[in-house]
């Protein structure tokens, strides 16, 4: 899922200056940032793919700050640039950013906001939003983010609207990703913002990369809470809330354990995580949700019952609405992509449903689901015959599985 909002009438007139080139792409690195992000724009623009039907770009890469830039890895790079050469592009993109606790050099941020005034397109993917928030780019617009750093983002620039569901948000002159792959996807959006998408499809398949993905960062969130809410006394609460998912209880019920009214909780609640009290919660019944749907054989009535839903109509319209599918159809997606080793060893080893008590809470875990790709095109584990289905869907654009949201 994509956002592409009407840019500000400021934005909108705002002309590329005389002495810069459209056909210009600057990419942006600092040292500590990740290597993956990195690589992303500079692959996409800055290899000759004329041959495949892709215009080309001319790629400059930049130092935001003395060299040599170490990256994930200890890997030293030499940039054949300097801030100076941002002056001559007509897209400006910051790949990410190494920390989002510290701020970003000055030098670079005054040289992102003249880009900006001169009429280019500046671009963050991932953690880079925190570098174009800190130019003050981002101020009044939509944006996004990696999903695990959107309420940092948002607690730390309130004038930002967040929207951690989206994998990229086009702003008109001002354009963010989530994390990681989502950066594929805005560069695949820019292609086929300025050269169509014949343009677009045709990178898509030298990448091996759907040319435009379905549904957002919703099926891939473990928690929404920034990891300071730990020195908050509202951790307490969360915890309690994590641990008593297969309960029923509402925000009233937590906002009473905090001792603070209703109003006064939904304040500081959204203050420390940028969040709605109400949605996180669903957010994690959803989430356990899907566990039970990945490692059990429970009825969808059952997982409705063990997560909290007071129906399994309740269960089946939330998780519909977050994961763009049912139950039944995201369990029978996730279960046909596993590896068949995966199925074996299950069918061998995993105790019959019934040996847990109805009454013993599945515990809450933290790290993010291998469901989270079940429904994705991830072929590396597929059998030779489903590797060539996988790589027909690039090339000849299939219908997504179930459980996948249709594109916009």
């Amino acid at each position: 899922m994509s956002h592409d909002s009407t840019a500000a009438p400021e934005a909108a007139a705002r002309k590329l200056s005389g002495r810069r080139r459209k056909e210009i792409v600057a990419v942006l690195l600092f040292s500590g940032g990740p290597i993956f992000e990195s690589s992303i724009p500079l692959s996409v623009f800055g290899i000759d793919r004329q041959d495949a039907g892709v215009p080309r770009y001319r790629l400059l890469v930049c130092a935001g700050e003395e060299g040599p830039l170490r990256t994930t890895g200890g890997l030293e790079l030499t940039a054949p640039n300097g801030l100076e050469a941002i002056s001559r592009a007509g897209t400006v993109v910051v790949p990410a950013w190494r920390s989002i606790t510290s701020p970003p050099p000055e030098e670079a941020l005054d040289a992102l906001r003249r880009a900006h005034e001169e009429g280019a397109r500046i671009v963050g993917l991932c953690t880079g939003a925190f570098v174009l928030a800190a130019a003050g780019l981002l101020d009044g617009r939509p944006a996004t983010t990696h999903w695990m750093y959107a309420p940092t983002l948002a607690k730390r620039y309130p004038s930002v609207h967040v929207d951690p569901r989206e994998l990229f948000v086009d702003d008109g002159d001002v354009l963010t990703s989530a994390g990681t792959a989502a950066g594929i996807d805005l560069c695949l959006h820019i292609v086929r913002t300025d050269h169509g998408n014949e343009a677009a499809g045709a990178l898509a398949r030298r990448l091996v990369v759907p040319p435009r993905r379905s549904g957002g960062q919703e099926r891939y969130l473990d928690r929404s809470l920034p990891e300071e809410i730990g020195a908050d006394p509202l951790a307490e609460v969360v915890a309690w809330a994590l641990e008593h998912l297969h309960e029923q209880f509402d925000v009233e019920t937590l906002a009473a354990r905090a001792y603070m009214s209703r109003r006064t909780f939904d304040r500081r609640f959204r203050s420390l995580t940028g969040s709605a009290p109400l949605q996180w919660l669903i957010t994690q019944r959803v989430l356990q949700a899907q566990r039970l749907l990945e490692t059990s054989d429970y009825s969808v009535d059952e997982v409705a019952g063990r997560c909290g839903f007071r129906s399994p109509v309740a269960l089946r319209g939330h998780f519909r609405r977050q994961l763009g599918s049912s139950p039944a159809a995201y369990r029978a997606a996730y279960r046909a992509r596993r590896p068949q080793s995966e199925k074996s060893a299950d069918s061998d080893s995993a105790p019959p449903p019934q040996s847990v008590p109805q009454e013993t809470p599945v515990p809450f875990q933290t790290r993010r689901t291998a469901a989270a790709h079940a429904v994705g095109p991830a072929t590396s584990s597929l059998s030779t015959e489903s590797g060539r289905a996988g790589a027909e869907m690039y090339a000849a654009g299939r219908p997504s599985l179930p459980g996948q949201r249709s594109a916009p």
